[in-house]
């Protein structure tokens, strides 16, 4: 519990009331008010939080954070406090709220459009090896000690978050490691957070019907490598993107680390061995020289890995400890994740979650380097999202000797307008795909197709245990799906 003055202790704000009215909590949707909570009036996308403030009054709400005065029948006993934006206020309350627990722990972002949930795990995985406690925020959920917890978004709105943060400070945890995404960069839910360390890992075509153009997409990415977020840097420059952030923080007189393949990144591999089911590499870092092997494979996995050995080096870790923990990196789920059963019959099963054009294509050219025969494909893309991806990523697909098109989460939209949107980009591939709707049977069909020495890549959903349908949920896992149909093929 705080005081209303103490919640907005050092953000500009009009108070209309009550200064020292008690707070007992943080809420942005009317429905989940409880007594004594301040309720933050959030222009949303769809909706305006202004129109569901007397229903917060309704359901006990105190206090209105908002960005217009309220004149409202019931409201003569509650305070009100005028802001110029509710989001950026709300994350900065939320820290007060919560005593900023972000400065209790070092805490690592990073962001990107591909590569940010397996870093992720791989710095959580070396901090722990290091002997530090560790936390970790991202698409898959949040994870502290032994303690999961599913999550929504990847990352969580900015009271949500600051609580979680409240949580890992209490259980003691030395350093948290978050995935950030452009939205939630864009909507201010980490304004207010301090970081030690923030990463970028690439940028390629994804949430371009929210961002509309690619240049306002890497600058919402950008403004975790800006002055609201002093911290060490790490930073793969494969791209113009990268070195576009380099040249920025190079200005800033910010400390950075770059990864990449070229040789001037300052961590590059010398050398790479594939393997389906390990990669051996030789790896300079900064001058020196690591040879290991490490659990994971694909050819992105590198870039991953040299994100989270500069993330690493960047919370002070020794390279000598970072190399033992990546001989013993975890298998992230649904990233290039393999299908185990006891008979596969000379076939290799992959679930991963690409599910952007340069993903498709990164993932079908990982497994060929995995496969001595041919890679097969299942695809499809999401309803409700980003269109104009859709026919890139069929075109994408064709990278595979053969593909099924078919149902990824179809929402709201007709699941045939989808695959008629992303088969327009197959041209020129008949004979190398066909069409099945149902993802189950998709599956089955890639696998009754393949042969001893082949490989099927099954992307888009990767770790999710559901497939959206119209506004239904059901319980559907492909790791699942292709372990039953490989041992209904070949037994166990």
């Amino acid at each position: 519990m705080i005081s209303c003055k103490d919640l907005f202790s050092g953000i500009e704000t009009t108070i209309i009331g009550d200064e020292n009215v008690s707070v007992k909590g943080i809420a942005y949707r009317s429905d989940k008010v409880q007594p004594g909570d301040a309720f933050f009036c959030i222009v949303g996308l769809k909706a305006d939080g202004h129109t569901f403030a007397q229903d917060a009054i309704d359901h006990g709400a105190k206090v209105l954070v908002v960005q217009r005065k309220l004149y409202l029948a019931d409201a003569s006993d509650v305070t009100e406090v005028v802001v110029d934006d509710t989001r950026k206020v709300m994350a900065l309350a939320s820290a007060n709220f919560y005593g900023h627990p972000s400065q209790s722990f070092d805490l690592v972002g990073i962001t990107g459009t591909n590569g940010k949930t397996t870093s992720t795990f791989l710095v959580n995985h070396i901090c722990s090896v290091a002997g530090k406690k560790s936390g970790l925020i991202g698409t898959i959920g949040v994870h502290m000690g032994s303690k999961s917890i599913e999550s929504a978004r990847t990352t969580p709105e900015s009271s949500d978050l600051q609580h979680i943060f409240a949580d890992m400070r209490d259980d003691h945890c030395d350093t948290v490691v978050m995935e950030v995404s452009s939205i939630a960069l864009d909507l201010k839910r980490t304004y207010g957070t301090r970081f030690k360390v923030t990463a970028f890992t690439n940028l390629t075509r994804d949430h371009l019907d929210y961002h509309k153009t690619f240049q306002t997409y890497f600058e919402a990415k950008a403004l975790l490598f800006g002055r609201d977020y002093p911290a060490r840097r790490v930073i793969c420059i494969d791209d113009e993107w990268g070195q576009e952030l380099l040249r920025r923080c190079s200005e800033a007189q910010d400390q950075v680390i770059t990864t990449g393949f070229a040789r001037d990144a300052q961590i590059h591999p010398e050398k790479v061995t594939y393997h389906p089911t390990h990669t051996d590499i030789v790896l300079d870092v900064r001058g020196n020289q690591y040879s290991f092997s490490y659990p994971l494979v694909g050819k992105f996995n590198v870039s991953n890995i040299m994100t989270a050995f500069g993330c690493a080096l960047q919370l002070g870790i020794s390279a000598g400890t970072i190399v033992d923990a990546l001989e013993s990196a975890p298998q992230v789920p649904g990233r290039m994740e393999r299908v185990h059963v006891p008979n596969d019959n000379g076939i290799s099963v992959y679930v991963d979650y690409s599910h952007t054009p340069d993903a498709l294509t990164k993932a079908i050219a990982a497994t060929r380097e995995l496969t001595k025969g041919h890679v097969i494909v299942v695809f499809g893309c999401g309803g409700d999202r980003d269109t104009t991806k859709r026919p890139i990523m069929g075109k994408a697909a064709l990278d595979a000797d053969y593909a099924v098109v078919t149902s990824d989460n179809p929402r709201t939209e007709d699941p045939q307008e989808i695959i008629r949107e992303i088969v327009s980009g197959m041209e020129g591939g008949e004979g190398k795909f066909e069409v099945e709707p149902d993802r189950a049977r998709a599956i089955g069909i890639a696998i009754h197709r393949a042969k001893p020495g082949d490989s099927i890549l099954i992307a888009g959903k990767g770790h999710e245990t559901y497939q959206i349908l119209g506004t239904k949920t059901i319980h559907f896992s492909d790791v699942e799906v292709a372990s039953k149909e490989l041992k209904q093929a070949f037994g166990d």
